[in-house]
């Protein structure tokens, strides 16, 4: 038994000093002195021992035990000491290298064309509304004069929430004529910018969910020719005082008589392209003058007073104003387009 010991000794404490990681240690460890380790097993064949050897051997066998959990204990913390080290070298940090430029972000594009629309009606005496997104159908078509019947008012144009058709996700921003009208005084000049929703199929102009700017005068003596006057003047501040712009007759439920206002294609310069499908021009916005039952029915004599209205796409503003191809890159947050503005 006492080659036993002294061999075990032996080999362990070799084999301890000559681990180089913790997991090898630990299972050194086990090997040796665990519950079915090697020094145990020697020792249960002690009950067969005379009385004389037996308080030899347990003394033996306790040195042998004390020498290896000394061994395990020193090598585990060379081994614990190797790994700071290590993780020391490969954890510094040179206080020296340069740091990372902090990436600063900056305006979306169309809201760069937004506050400069914003800056331009202000300038001309304008206040500028918000409202609510989910609208009532009484604001966004009866009170602009679309009954029902009317096609806009159709399950497959509107997102509505409700069977009866009541309440909807607003599909233009002229509701805010009606609110602007049952709360404001007279003389109105307003303009409201904000979300809309209408089921269109996404390509390279239209989107079911959209900016569209609402704008609106109400007052004595206001003409058509005050309306092309002041959208003329916004357009060209816009996008520079060479801008084309044409007017083309139009049908809205809420304005008599109604136009539609056109800017040369920024792309082709008229000729023709994928961006205005051919036609060298693209649609920017609606207007006209207020139909006389949309001012009746707000509370307004339309034999005192008459009024103007708008409605153009923002999207549609900053491709023009920033030459954008596609309307899907304003709403794809790639940050290869967005830098570039």
């Amino acid at each position: 038994m006492k080659q036993q010991l002294e061999a075990i000794r032996a080999a362990a404490l070799e084999a301890i000093l000559a681990a180089d990681d913790a997991e090898g240690l630990d299972a050194l460890r086990v090997k040796y002195l665990g519950k079915k380790g090697e020094l145990t097993a020697v020792l249960k064949q002690m009950g067969g021992l005379s009385a004389e050897e037996r308080p030899v051997m347990g003394q033996l066998a306790n040195s042998v035990r004390a020498d290896l959990e000394k061994a395990v204990e020193e090598q585990s913390a060379i081994l614990a000491e190797k790994a700071l080290q290590r993780r020391l070298v490969e954890e510094a940090v040179d206080v020296t290298i340069p740091g990372k430029k902090a990436e600063v972000g900056h305006k979306h594009p169309m809201y760069v064309a937004l506050d400069e629309l914003k800056e331009i009606f202000i300038g001309m005496g304008f206040t500028i509304l918000d409202g609510p997104e989910v609208e009532l159908a009484v604001n966004n078509f009866d009170r602009l004069n679309a009954e029902e019947g009317h096609p806009s008012r159709d399950w497959s144009d509107t997102f509505y929430f409700d069977t009866d058709s009541r309440v909807m996700l607003r599909s233009q921003t002229s509701p805010m004529q009606v609110r602007a009208m049952d709360t404001m005084e007279l003389p109105i000049r307003i303009v409201a910018p904000g979300r809309v929703y209408r089921k269109d199929e996404v390509d390279a102009t239209h989107s079911p969910m959209f900016h569209q700017v609402e704008g609106m005068v109400i007052d004595k003596g206001v003409t058509m020719a005050d309306l092309k006057g002041t959208l003329n003047t916004v357009v060209r501040k816009l996008y520079g005082e060479n801008t084309v712009t044409r007017f083309r007759p139009h049908h809205f439920p809420f304005t008599e008589p109604s136009c539609e206002m056109d800017v040369q294609c920024h792309k082709c310069g008229g000729v023709g392209c994928p961006t205005c499908k051919g036609e060298g021009w693209i649609e920017l916005l609606g207007a006209g003058m207020i139909h006389p039952r949309v001012l009746e029915m707000s509370g307004i004599d339309p034999t005192v007073y008459t009024g103007w209205a708008f409605g153009m796409g923002l999207e549609r503003m900053a491709m023009r104003r920033f030459k954008i191809a596609d309307l899907r890159l304003i709403f794809e947050n790639d940050v290869r387009f967005l830098s570039q503005f």
